[in-house]
């Protein structure tokens, strides 16, 4: 609430007339008094009250009316635009906060893992040919990671277009294998093989 808070200080007076605005033509009260007035000026201009002495004075098809409602959209229309601004403008900014954090958190992480194997490697054990390791011992693609995000999206749009199932790219399928297939109940596992491929 820290960022809506210094947010909602610097509000200027427009602002805060539509947000007072938005709470309550998003309150019961307005409902209701919206109910009541329309139930009583479409009987009284139609005639239904001429036999107490109310005569019409906004006939059908209630242009007074209209034109009321009509400007009375409109300017709900605006207040609620300029809050919906606010509030997104309040969501960016948490949203690039989170992220910034996001990648700081991730270096910290970096930073912690080539610690603990430089200390692993200062007491003589040896370090697995691991790439996934290698991988996680270096910085963070945030370029590359956002060109593949882009190139998926764009992939997929495509492929919404021309009617096409999304299938996913190859680089995709090598990134993420499938998981082995479990043996069947009551069969001999499979020795694994003495010289795994690198």
């Amino acid at each position: 609430m820290a960022i809506k808070a210094q947010r909602a200080a610097d509000r200027t007076p427009v602002e805060e007339i539509a947000e007072q605005l938005n709470e309550f033509a998003s309150s019961t009260p307005f409902l209701v008094f919206h109910v009541i007035w329309f139930a009583i000026w479409l009987p009284w201009n139609i005639g239904a009250f001429r036999a107490v002495g109310l005569r019409p004075f906004d006939p059908y098809p209630f242009g007074l009316l209209t034109m009321v409602v009509s400007l009375e959209a409109i300017f709900l229309s605006i207040f609620v635009l300029l809050a919906q601004k606010r509030e997104a403008a309040i969501a960016e900014l948490r949203e690039e906060l989170s992220l910034q954090v996001g990648l700081w958190t991730e270096q910290e992480v970096t930073k912690t893992l080539q610690l603990v194997t430089g200390l692993y490697r200062r007491l003589g054990h040896p370090l697995a040919d691991d790439v996934e390791l290698k991988q996680m011992l270096g910085p963070l693609d945030v370029h590359g990671i956002e060109t593949r995000l882009l190139a998926e999206i764009d992939a997929t749009t495509k492929n919404r277009a021309s009617g096409e199932r999304p299938s996913i790219s190859k680089s995709a399928r090598e990134k993420n294998p499938a998981p082995p297939t479990q043996p069947p109940a009551g069969a001999a596992p499979v020795p694994p093989s003495p010289n795994p491929p690198r």
